[in-house]
């Protein structure tokens, strides 16, 4: 990424992720990227969801692709925290409540699987891996801190949108159709009219 990103720039941006790098595998789900993080979207906008949830939704995963925000090193062995190079990246633009969903959706899913023993059940495989490379189950005091969080809620409402865009046949709107309303989010977080 050469130049600064701004309040006008940064939808176009994510846009160019999703039409460049969208079609690549989602870590071994029967779905690409773009298909996993459109579906949350989709998800959130039938049940009339907030826009900021069904932004979060649609961008909780961006920072998989880390290599677009110059982040990513060919070397990298180890798990670079995706949700915290999403977050990164968003947080000049959009609400906490938006970059918050995206930054602790991780997190969401250690502590649903420590306090809801039901949900490890319902992981996919790859998620069920992926939390083990990610800490596992939250402890006692993970938990507690994890709860503090203003929006918790909503952290816990995009996590269940993430495990739920994994579907092969599902059919979705594309980036377009959700570009205005991820504008509005940005326009009104920066003060743009």
């Amino acid at each position: 990424m050469t130049e600064k990103l701004t309040p006008q720039t940064i939808v176009p941006f994510l846009g160019g992720i999703f039409e460049r790098r969208g079609g690549e595998e989602y870590l071994g789900e029967p779905v690409t990227m773009a298909e996993h993080m459109l579906q949350g979207a989709a998800l959130a906008e039938k049940a009339d969801m907030p826009e900021r949830i069904i932004v979060a939704a649609l961008l909780h995963d961006i920072g998989h692709f880390t290599s677009e925000f110059g982040t990513y090193h060919p070397d990298d062995t180890h798990d670079r925290h995706h949700e915290e190079a999403g977050a990164e990246v968003l947080e000049e633009f959009f609400p906490v409540i938006v970059t918050d969903c995206v930054r602790y959706h991780v997190a969401a899913k250690r502590y649903l699987c420590a306090t809801k023993p039901e949900y490890l059940g319902r992981l996919s495989a790859a998620s069920v891996h992926s939390l083990n490379l990610q800490g596992g189950p939250m402890n006692a005091d993970e938990i507690a801190e994890f709860e503090r969080n203003p929006n918790v809620k909503e952290i816990v409402q995009v996590r269940y949108l993430d495990d739920a865009g994994k579907h092969a046949d599902m059919k979705t709107p594309d980036f377009a159709h959700y570009a205005p309303m991820v504008q509005r989010v940005v326009d009104a977080h920066c003060g743009v009219s």
